[in-house]
């Protein structure tokens, strides 16, 4: 039988310069740090995974070592209990679906199900532009092929005010008129550990959603407090545009709270943060059977976005996938600096090949020259 050998984590810092200013922060990002973690079994094949730092793993390697790597249920429940006690670690979940691939000679899209070997992509900003400068961005996106883009609008003590967002949204609309599907983060949803500003009240929330509803915005997403079930309930009764939200929403509880309580129209919540692959697959199939679509938020790097376009195309039935992608200050060969080559679009869509497992090469090169800690 294969067996779990070995587990090692690794951490990696990419400098940023110039920095990556990202809407739902404000402080200026000098660089991006990933974590990798492989687990190597008892014939030499090594899974990878990436997404957060496995904090709470370190002592606890010895609940996986000598486990057969396919147990993935076994694996899902003891990283749930060490979510629970210490920190998110569903990398390590991402890194033993592709071992189980690699042992099967199977992606892991046709593992889930194999639905599909592709998805629809959505472009999804991360700066803030001024409204022509968006327009630009929205142009270069359109004629690239993607069929829809993500708005974010400012978050935390940036000044403003949500109507200069709108502002930039409305001259997007009018640059592309209705060459794509348009969606706006409204941010509010979760905060930085330095962001004490408040997310908007529900009447607030709902006077943004009708400016969002004259501009046929295909969804507004986290405009409440993640925990406002009432509220994003109410929301959700009063507009007729589709309210997206979950992606940092840690328990598979709460998802089916905010399912069964009809809360949202989208649930977003991403592999590589979030249950893992074995638990957001609970997540995906209990959504279709509430007609709410699921497709994950996919913002970690470039692994975390090909891992979440396996679950989708795998077990999903979404309209479109997220692709973050903003350059110059949020570019493919930053986001997919761990990988040998990004993960590309082609003409609006996510490919998936017949590789083994997620079918990702790192960059050992890269990986070692970034090393950290």
């Amino acid at each position: 039988m294969t067996t779990i050998a070995r587990i090692d984590v690794s951490h990696h810092r990419l400098p940023l310069d110039p920095p990556f200013v990202a809407s739902w922060d404000g402080r200026p990002r000098r660089h991006f740090d990933v974590t990798v973690v492989r687990v190597t079994d008892s014939e030499g094949r090594v899974g990878i995974g990436s997404g957060d730092l496995l904090l709470g793993l370190q002592g606890h390697e010895d609940l996986f070592i000598g486990q057969d790597p396919r147990r993935l249920e076994r694996h899902y429940e003891v990283l749930s209990h060490i979510q629970f006690h210490y920190g998110r670690c569903w990398p390590l979940d991402l890194a033993l679906w592709d071992l189980t691939g690699k042992i099967t000679g199977e992606p892991v899209w046709r593992l889930l199900g194999g639905r599909s070997d592709r998805v629809r992509a959505y472009t999804s900003s991360g700066v803030l532009r001024d409204p022509g400068a968006m327009a630009e961005t929205a142009e270069r996106f359109a004629e690239a092929g993607f069929g829809a883009m993500k708005v974010r609008f400012h978050r935390g003590n940036r000044g403003g005010d949500w109507r200069d967002d709108i502002a930039a949204l409305e001259s997007v609309r009018e640059r592309i008129g209705t060459r794509m599907e348009l969606m706006v983060d409204c941010n509010q949803g979760w905060r930085m550990p330095w962001d004490t500003e408040a997310p908007w009240t529900l009447k607030e929330a709902i006077a943004v959603a009708r400016e969002l509803e004259r501009l046929d915005v295909y969804w507004m997403e986290e405009p409440l407090h993640r925990a406002d079930r009432e509220g994003l309930k109410r929301l959700r009764d009063s507009v007729d545009l589709r309210i997206a939200g979950g992606e940092m929403t840690r328990e598979l509880y709460e998802f089916r709270d905010l399912i069964a309580e009809g809360c949202l129209d989208v649930v977003q919540p991403d592999c590589a943060l979030v249950g893992g692959i074995t638990g957001l697959r609970r997540v995906a199939v209990m959504a279709r059977e509430f007609g709410i679509t699921f497709t994950p938020h996919t913002w970690s790097n470039g692994f975390g976005v090909v891992a979440n376009a396996h679950l989708t195309a795998g077990l999903g039935e979404a309209a479109f996938l997220e692709f973050p992608c903003d350059p110059p200050e949020w570019s493919l060969e930053r986001r997919d600096y761990l990988m040998t080559r990004p993960f590309d679009h082609q003409d609006g869509w996510l490919h998936l090949s017949d590789a083994p497992g997620f079918g990702v090469e790192l960059d050992e090169a890269t990986l070692a020259a970034t090393k950290i800690g």
